[in-house]
């Protein structure tokens, strides 16, 4: 895997960039929709190609659990299986497992866990997670991390950072020691932890850049920090992470946090929001945001978007879409998922074309400014 820097905002940390895999190019930044069971909740790949997805996520727990790796290796891996041409990234399961609360069990070995389908016993160690990721043949591997909650003591915080270290030099030599399954190369990205820890934080980048071959990602975000302290870690992260890869900020994903953080350099982001919150009725729109149930729009025959770059948002009306939505109708959660994804890709382009024009900083204060109406949810 190759990342090439194209363009540079002179006035902030934004850049533009190119990361080739043996699935195709990525632009950067860029926004990687979820798809955590094999599939982006309605959508197909063709959709998700026409938006101008190059990368969508995929999560080594859940795969592990269903359908398991055998069926995968049998498929010749993630891409196959669902049909995907474009690049893959997988998650370690690491935030999953942890994320059980009362069902795991965490060792410096690993994290004995219960499946939270059938209850039965299951191990994930850095290697079990590596050797999972193998089969999966994801282009982006995660490294197994241990995320500690947002707000969990400092003594946590550092077991986690140590821990995080620990588990990557073994990923590593697992990786080392078992070639990829399939033909294409897979590269494997260390996590960086601290919570909202500045020094702690300063300990495990330090601690994980020799580890970083083509890649590095900002964990343990979004998930109950307050705001403010969450942009000072990923401020504090420009300036620790290797300028010369890709960055990935894990899971943050409202819209005006993307464009805080493609200012503060980073380059890949993910999140559930754009389908999850579309299949709940809420709307991002080149307008604003729209709580499609409210009773404002039964009766509202204007386009759910006019700007909207696909169909569902330009050639069906609110009045439809909330009709269909309030009915729980599986054409209303396409729509609203396919509305949503095309609005974050449409978002991602426009601020490749700011930054290549250096104009991103002024952009990102005015399109900052009107979007802090659109997201008092």
């Amino acid at each position: 895997m190759k990342f090439t820097i194209k363009s540079n905002d002179s006035r902030s940390s934004a850049r533009t960039g190119i990361l080739e895999t043996d699935h195709g190019e990525i632009e950067t930044p860029v926004f990687m929709p979820v798809g955590t069971v094999g599939a982006v909740k309605t959508m197909t790949p063709d959709e998700l190609t026409s938006v101008g997805s190059s990368i969508i996520l995929g999560n080594t727990y859940h795969l592990y659990l269903r359908p398991g790796t055998d069926i995968m290796r049998k498929a010749g891996g993630l891409h196959q299986f669902m049909n995907w041409s474009g690049a893959t990234l997988t998650d370690s399961g690491g935030f999953q497992v942890f994320s059980l609360d009362q069902l795991n069990k965490i060792t410096d070995n690993g994290v004995e866990f219960r499946s939270h389908l059938d209850g039965s016993k299951h191990m994930f160690t850095p290697e079990k997670s590596m050797e999972i990721q193998r089969d999966l043949g994801a282009d982006i591997v995660m490294a197994f991390d241990q995320c500690p909650p947002g707000k969990a003591e400092k003594t946590m915080v550092e077991k986690a950072v140590k821990r995080t270290t620990a588990w990557m030099e073994r990923c590593e030599k697992y990786m080392q020691n078992h070639p990829p399954v399939y033909d294409w190369e897979q590269t494997v990205f260390p996590i960086v932890q601290g919570a909202i820890d500045t020094d702690l934080r300063k300990q495990s980048a330090e601690a994980l850049i020799p580890y970083a071959k083509c890649g590095m990602a900002i964990g343990g975000l979004a998930v109950g920090e307050e705001k403010n302290a969450m942009m000072e870690m990923i401020d504090l992260c420009d300036g620790l992470l290797p300028k010369d890869q890709p960055r990935y900020l894990m899971g943050v994903g409202r819209p005006s946090d993307l464009v805080k953080a493609v200012r503060m350099g980073v380059d890949m982001f993910d999140c559930v929001m754009p389908t999850r919150n579309g299949r709940n009725g809420q709307i991002f729109t080149s307008e604003g945001v729209l709580n499609i149930r409210n009773e404002k729009y039964k009766d509202d025959f204007s386009p759910v978007d006019e700007k909207a770059s696909v169909p569902f948002g330009t050639d069906f009306t609110k009045a439809y879409l909330r009709h269909l939505i309030k009915i729980n109708e599986i054409l209303g959660l396409r729509m609203a998922s396919l509305i949503n994804i095309a609005f974050y890709q449409t978002l991602m382009q426009e601020m490749r074309a700011q930054i290549q024009a250096d104009n991103f900083d002024a952009w990102a204060k005015a399109w900052l400014k009107k979007a802090s109406e659109w997201e008092r949810m």
